[in-house]
C-alpha cells in the first residue's frame, strides 16, 4: 500500500518537472509567474515542515487540513490569466497538477498520522506499514521543495534573461 500513497508525489514532482523544463523554459514567464511560482512552491513547504515539525494531534490536523485547503486553492489562483499565456496542452497538465495537489496533501496527511503510533487511526496504521520510511520520504520531498523554491526565485528572477513575454 506504500506505493499507492507515494504515486501522487511522483506524479507531482513529474508533471512539475516537465511543466518547467518544456512549457516554462519555452515560453519563458512573465514578472507574475517569476513572483507567483515561488509562492505556490512555498505554500506547499508550508505544509510538508508543519508534518515534519508539528506533533500529530486532532487539533494539528485541522490546522493541516487548513493549510493544505489554502495550499491548493493557492496554486490555483492565477489559472484565468494563463489562458492568454500558455498553450492548451500546459492547461491540461496543470489541471492535472491541480487534481494532484489535494491527494498529495491528503497523502502527507495520511503518512504523519501514521508515524504516530497508538495515536494515529487503526486503519491508517494497518495500511500503511512503514511510516519511518515514508516519513524519511517526506523529508526528502521537504527537501526537493526547498531546492525547487530557490531555483525558481533565483533562476527565474536573477539568471534568466527575458525575452520579449508580455505581462499581461
Amino acid at each position: 500500500m506504500e506505493f499507492l500513497v507515494l504515486t501522487p508525489f511522483i506524479l507531482q514532482g513529474l508533471a512539475i518537472a516537465f511543466d518547467e523544463y518544456y512549457f516554462h523554459i519555452k515560453r519563458g514567464l512573465p514578472l507574475w509567474e517569476r513572483i507567483g511560482h515561488p509562492i505556490y512552491t512555498l505554500s506547499v513547504m508550508i505544509c510538508l515542515f508543519f508534518v515534519l515539525l508539528v506533533p500529530y494531534s486532532p487539533i494539528a490536523l485541522k490546522w493541516f487540513i487548513g493549510l493544505s485547503i489554502f495550499s491548493s486553492l493557492m496554486v490555483t489562483k492565477d489559472e484565468w490569466v494563463h489562458k492568454h499565456h500558455c498553450p492548451a496542452s500546459e492547461q491540461w497538465l496543470h489541471a492535472m497538477l491541480f487534481l494532484n495537489h489535494p491527494v498529495m496533501l491528503t497523502c502527507t496527511g495520511l503518512i504523519w498520522a501514521a508515524g504516530v503510533g497508538k495515536a494515529s487511526p487503526n486503519w491508517v496504521q494497518a495500511w500503511l506499514s512503514h511510516p519511518e520510511a515514508l516519513y524519511t520520504m517526506l523529508k526528502t520531498q521537504a527537501a526537493f521543495s526547498v531546492v525547487f523554491f530557490f531555483y525558481q526565485v533565483i533562476y527565474w528572477n536573477f539568471i534568466w534573461k527575458e525575452k520579449k513575454v508580455d505581462s499581461q
